[in-house]
């Protein structure tokens, strides 16, 4: 069964950059488009990037258009998201997720995703 772990996490000043990465162990992500979630304090699970298995397709929340970049290896079984220009309201835990290319063409990947990684803490603050 495919097991994701998070990284990359921590703490960022306002306009600062960040690079998350999940690696996929015991299975491959080859087979799933990837994507990536995360869930503020009281508040729920929202998209944030997402990507098709061959990485031809991605979509983003319209929060983080412009701004974040998501990725994926393969090869290497990674997926990435670089996260630049980020502000307060980016704060959250981070983490990706198995999702459909439907759920990841039309959104709502959040609510509808299979395995998933622990996460990685992203805090944004001066």
């Amino acid at each position: 069964q495919l097991k994701l772990v998070d990284s990359g996490g921590g703490l960022v000043q306002p306009g600062g950059s960040l690079r998350l990465t999940c690696a996929a162990t015991r299975s491959t992500m080859a087979n799933s488009a990837m994507g990536w979630i995360r869930q503020a304090p009281g508040k729920e699970r929202e998209d944030v990037a997402c990507i098709s298995k061959g990485g031809n397709i991605v979509n983003y929340a319209d929060s983080v258009k412009g701004r974040f970049t998501i990725s994926r290896d393969n090869g290497m079984e990674r997926a990435f998201l670089q996260m630049d220009n980020l502000n307060v309201d980016d704060t959250g835990l981070y983490y990706c997720a198995a999702v459909t290319l439907t759920s990841c063409q039309t959104g709502g990947w959040a609510s509808s995703h299979g395995n998933s990684g622990q996460g990685t803490q992203v805090t944004v603050s001066s």
